[in-house]
């Protein structure tokens, strides 16, 4: 009975220690957040969206790569071992979590990026349009006699319907860029194998296999090509705006509320890749999309609806203060403006190296 009482107080004293560490850590997590200026932290709304599009995502990869693993393992004669595996809930996003695996700053990047779309598209105000008996914007873009501009209109819409509206496909889809996809897919298969490996027992290398087989599939399967962002830049390169056309097709891309579009032609008409125009477009600030509307050359009119229209749409954005420096950023000229975009058109991976020696120069 003393050896019990011992044993039972020494799991208490190390329940007791491992709670001062977490109350500490909880401490510090309260700090940080609380000294976050309200600039860099997630709206309630966006971090809903985001928490919800991350469990979608590592969802989908797991359920794929378990159901393909457990046929694999049911037909190379280990049943018990494939029912296991494909019952039971999900398990795989604790365990990246807790290992750190989902902190990676390009999928957060795209999740964060996605999320903040989402929730801005769904905001944008219904415009009512100029003329009531014209069919909306992606409506005539499908009846457009340009097979290749109706084809791509088609699969926008195809894509924001898989996007946000059908929760069966994105059940079985990530919408990511193939690198993402991939690494996901591997780390999934990964925390499978660590979970499962004690119920395999001698039939590791045989899980092993499995698993492998199944994520290659995956990897193999995915399509990158088939996302939002990359359909949205199809139709933007198939329409190929002119400059005269540009700014209405801008201003009623917002009306429509297909955001995806919006910031598709932008990055087709600056020849930037979709990830670093959504961001622009995104930014509450709105500096660096003003420079953007300018050194394409919109007019104040336009400029003016853009800018309402985002402004009614993010609570974030001082509506007062860009009508107070409309005049301003309608006066800049177009060159000046390109000029001071200038570092934005430079290659991706050449100004992420600018950026990083940029953050190692400082104290």
């Amino acid at each position: 009975m003393d050896d019990g009482t011992q044993w039972g107080a020494g799991r208490l004293l190390a329940r007791a220690a491992a709670a001062d560490l977490c109350a500490d850590e909880r401490l510090a997590v309260a700090i940080d957040d609380f000294f976050l200026p309200a600039e860099s932290r997630l709206d309630e709304r966006s971090r809903s969206a985001l928490g919800g599009t991350l469990a979608g995502l590592v969802s989908a990869v797991e359920s794929a790569v378990r159901q393909h693993a457990a046929r694999l393992l049911a037909a190379r004669g280990e049943p018990a071992l494939a029912d296991a595996l494909a019952t039971g809930g999900p398990l795989v996003q604790d365990r990246l979590v807790s290992a750190g695996q989902l902190r990676d700053v390009e999928l957060m990047r795209e999740l964060v990026g996605r999320a903040r779309q989402d929730v801005l598209a769904g905001a944008l105000p219904v415009a009512a349009p100029e003329d009531p008996d014209r069919a909306s914007l992606l409506a005539r873009l499908i009846q457009n006699p340009d097979g290749v501009v109706a084809g791509a209109a088609m699969g926008l819409l195809a894509a924001e319907s898989r996007r946000q509206g059908d929760p069966e496909a994105m059940a079985t889809r990530t919408d990511l860029p193939a690198e993402l996809h991939h690494r996901l897919t591997w780390l999934t298969a990964a925390a499978l194998r660590e979970h499962f490996a004690d119920e395999a027992g001698d039939t590791l290398p045989v899980l092993d296999r499995a698993l492998i087989d199944a994520a290659l599939r995956s990897v193999s399967s995915h399509d990158e090509g088939d996302r939002l962002e990359a359909v949205a830049m199809r139709l933007a390169a198939a329409l190929d705006a002119r400059a005269d056309e540009l700014a209405p097709l801008l201003v009623e891309t917002l009306a429509d509320r297909r955001l995806s579009l919006f910031v598709a032609l932008i990055a087709h008409a600056l020849g930037l890749d979709y990830a670093d125009a959504r961001e622009i477009v995104l930014d509450p600030a709105g500096d660096r999309l003003w420079l953007v509307l300018r050194a394409l050359e919109l007019d104040r009119e336009s400029i003016a609806r853009i800018g309402l229209a985002l402004s009614e749409a993010d609570p974030r954005r001082d509506l007062d203060s860009f009508a107070e420096g409309l005049d301003g950023i309608a006066a800049t000229p177009s060159a000046t403006a390109r000029a001071a975009l200038m570092p934005l058109l430079l290659h991706p991976d050449y100004r992420a190296a600018l950026l990083a020696l940029g953050r190692r120069a400082r104290p």
